[in-house]
């Protein structure tokens, strides 16, 4: 249920186009998403701050046309993740990796 809620609050803030990441969660559906979108391969059992860093240098280049995708990187760009670490992000990161109804929140 927690990874439900999370992944459908990135998907309503996308496109609705308002609010930004709001904890650990939401940041490791979002990134995962952003991964898939972008090709990069990532660990599952990546820790928060390295998973920021790791994919830091493609959000900094991201030029999408998508509008959906753009809030998606301007969300990921201003949030810092927390220490922090627990089971639900990695299956979240998976998600987002994996995800085959992009921006669909049922």
């Amino acid at each position: 249920m927690v990874t439900l809620v999370a992944r459908q609050s990135i998907i309503i803030k996308c496109n609705m186009q308002t609010s930004v990441l709001l904890g650990n969660y939401e940041f490791y559906y979002a990134a995962g998403l952003f991964c898939r979108l972008r090709h990069i391969e990532v660990d599952a059992d990546i820790l928060p701050g390295e998973l920021k860093e790791k994919i830091l240098p493609a959000l900094k280049e991201s030029k999408l046309d998508d509008p959906k995708e753009r809030y998606l990187v301007n969300m990921l760009l201003g949030y810092e993740p927390a220490e922090e670490y627990e089971t639900h992000m990695k299956e979240l990161l998976r998600w987002g990796l994996l995800e085959e109804r992009i921006w669909q929140v049922n």
